[in-house]
């Protein structure tokens, strides 16, 4: 199915070119390949959360299908503001370029790992509603003895959809580099993200290679940010930019598979070493540890040391030489 999302892909690429001309093709083939290898990004952290929240083989596929829905809201919002400010706003442009490179400085810089646990969300889904300890199928609310309950597969879904929003920011500006065109800038998205659950099953085992995924990610970002704040100076063409990111790719995935074969990787959910805990599974834990250190000698202290007795002496009574306080 990876290999059919792809071609419908590159396929609207070929209808655009008898429809519409070489120029928006161009337009929007460079937009899908961004969004494209951004959406890789995506897959990785898909396979975080799944670990992360212990998410059961039967129901990824529906999780994977909430998050394409979501983020083609989200990024149909970020695509109408963001082409009504680059036609209005003379200096939206040089903000977006500035925040391209600032994100990619920092993808570049640091291994940015999710931490699903520190998601704001989640922190007041714990507080309103208490949570069950395990999966209830696909249901998200249920009604117990105590009260209404939340499942595991709610916070799932608000972790992902709040993931979403995130990748919009991202990706969306680096789109709107290279096509201010509405329509052709959504088709690359839509194309790309609906691809994804493909892609995920296609991916999941094999991220834990692409470890020079990341930088190439960064330096994409980079790229188009530049090409948007020195447009007024420097006019890079579409061919140009399309030709830049694809050897960037190409160059990544190269180094990748080398590097694979002297030092392999873990796989992505071996290096998530925490995992989701319900809150009354967390106020229990902090119980047991609290108890285990209580019921542990502290160092340092001054318990009464066990008795050594020695054999018996010359009166018929064994001796006692436990160290006596003074």
């Amino acid at each position: 199915w990876s290999a059919v999302w792809l071609a419908a892909g590159l396929g609207f690429a070929v209808f655009l070119l008898l429809w519409r001309g070489g120029s928006d093709a161009e337009q929007y083939l460079a937009a899908y390949v961004i969004e494209r290898g951004l959406s890789m990004d995506n897959v990785f952290v898909f396979a975080v959360l799944f670990a992360f929240f212990a998410v059961p083989e039967g129901y990824r596929h529906f999780v994977l299908v909430f998050g394409i829905g979501c983020a083609l809201v989200f990024r149909l919002v970020f695509i109408a503001t963001g082409t009504v400010a680059l036609a209005h706003l003379s200096w939206a442009a040089y903000v977006l370029g500035v925040f391209l490179v600032l994100t990619g400085v920092r993808l570049a810089m640091r291994d940015v790992e999710p931490q699903p646990g520190r998601n704001p969300a989640l922190a007041v889904l714990r507080r309103a509603v208490p949570m069950t300890d395990d999966y209830r199928g696909r249901t998200l609310l249920l009604r117990t003895k105590e009260g209404l309950r939340a499942t595991p597969m709610l916070a799932v879904l608000i972790a992902v959809a709040t993931t979403d929003v995130a990748f919009a920011v991202d990706s969306i500006p680096a789109a709107l580099a290279v096509s201010t065109d509405p329509f052709l800038v959504f088709a690359a998205n839509a194309f790309s993200v609906l691809g994804l659950v493909a892609l995920y099953f296609l991916l999941a085992e094999l991220l834990g290679r692409l470890r020079y995924l990341r930088p190439a990610l960064a330096s994409i970002l980079v790229f188009v940010g530049v090409k948007m704040v020195a447009a007024p100076v420097l006019e890079i063409s579409v061919g140009v930019s399309l030709g830049v990111v694809l050897a960037i790719l190409a160059v990544a995935s190269l180094a990748s598979i080398v590097a694979a074969r002297t030092e392999p990787e873990p796989a992505v959910e071996e290096r998530c070493t925490n995992r989701y805990e319900a809150p009354d599974e967390r106020g229990r834990a902090a119980r047991d540890r609290r108890g285990r250190a209580l019921r542990a000698p502290r160092r340092g202290s001054r318990r009464e040391a066990p008795a050594r007795l020695e054999p018996a002496g010359a009166g018929g009574r064994a001796v006692d030489r436990r160290p006596r306080r003074a």
